[in-house]
């Protein structure tokens, strides 16, 4: 039922894998920061902005694998989608416990909806894989997409943090 998406699932592997790098390469200038406020607001971002990255390329890697049959994949997809919830639950109060980090209601959409609704979509593909639905394919391609655009969204927002704080002030 997957199968006939592998070019969405390769091309969507890539640039999960490319951004994990780009997001290296971004975060270098505040490697050096340890206690100041720099190092605290990548802190709240960096690591969910990876989890996202990785996400995406786990569940392109997973799609492509010529598995015998459905089940595989919908014993892996259900838990990834049940703790990506949980992971998310744990960000935004790890964010709101954070003083310096005041998103407005138009950021909190992309840091905590999208991928919320992803882990959701992901869910709900398990649910029709399992049980061969047609809407299948297009939960599992949703999810990706969803939580592909909330990493893109983090590392905007760290790349943004970086600069305006890369003299380790304000």
């Amino acid at each position: 039922m997957l199968r006939d998406r592998e070019n969405f699932y390769i091309m969507a592997g890539t640039s999960g894998a490319t951004l994990i790098g780009w997001l290296f390469v971004v975060v270098t200038p505040g490697a050096n920061w340890t206690t100041s406020p720099g190092k605290l607001g990548l802190d709240a971002f960096i690591t969910p902005t990876l989890v996202h990255f990785c996400g995406v390329l786990f569940i392109a890697m997973a799609v492509l694998v010529p598995w015998p049959s459905v089940w595989p994949v919908s014993i892996i997809f259900g838990p990834c989608g049940l703790i990506g919830l949980a992971w998310r639950a744990h960000t935004i109060r790890m964010k709101h416990r954070r003083d310096f980090v005041s998103l407005g209601w138009q950021d909190w959409i992309p840091h905590a909806g999208f991928p919320a609704l992803g882990n959701a979509s992901l869910i709900a593909g398990v649910t029709g894989l399992a049980a061969g639905k047609p809407f299948t394919p297009y939960a599992i391609a949703g999810a990706v997409t969803l939580i592909l655009i909330a990493g893109i969204n983090g590392a905007w927002h760290i790349t943004l943090w970086i600069v305006r704080h890369r003299d380790g002030t304000s």
